[in-house]
């Protein structure tokens, strides 16, 4: 491979603004948890579009935690998390989640699992776990868990998906967009 003389007419653009970050990322199409835990026996959750597999041995995962938001520090001190794999129909669940104002489980029905955190019922999955690690990453937490239990719930169902600033695929249905400040245009998730 030849190396290519830089161009002396070259000048290094500006890094991209928020929002054109926010813009061309949503070109990744992303599924969509909630991440829930126990806080001196209080529930807390927040939804969360950045979860990954890590590793199968260790079986680790990941996800992201705006440290700004209210439910992710209370479920850091507890130490133990479930994330609740979304369905595409819990558009609901993914609002009430998402939203950084109102009481999250007021009125919702939800168990208790034997790891002590909340477990959301009619997910495709549950996956409960430990926090390991915590890695700052600028205005985010990457929180790096242990997994203790898989519990497919949901096997049928498919997936909520996040694309281009809505919710599914189709991006011809109205129903699947519910507006600019539901999913990481101004409200912080966490």
């Amino acid at each position: 491979m030849t190396a290519v003389p830089a161009d002396p007419e070259f000048t290094e653009p500006a890094p991209p603004t928020p929002a054109e970050f926010r813009r061309a990322l949503g070109m990744f199409a992303s599924g969509v948890t909630v991440v829930t835990g126990l806080d001196d026996g209080e529930p807390a959750g927040f939804a969360c579009q950045s979860f990954a597999s890590v590793s199968l041995e260790p079986p680790l995962i990941l996800f992201c935690a705006d440290h700004r938001g209210r439910a992710w520090p209370r479920i850091r001190r507890s130490g133990r998390f479930c994330v609740n794999v979304l369905g595409e129909d819990q558009v609901d669940l993914c609002g009430r989640f998402g939203s950084s104002t109102g009481a999250k489980f007021a009125g919702l029905d939800w168990d208790l699992s034997r790891w002590g955190t909340p477990s959301l019922r009619g997910v495709l999955l549950r996956v409960h776990g430990e926090i390991r690690d915590v890695h700052v990453a600028g205005d985010h937490d990457v929180v790096i868990g242990h997994v203790n239990e898989l519990e497919p719930v949901v096997t049928e169902q498919r997936p909520m998906l996040f694309f281009r600033g809505r919710f599914g695929l189709d991006q011809d249905d109205p129903a699947a967009a519910l507006g600019p400040n539901l999913w990481g245009w101004g409200d912080h998730w966490g």
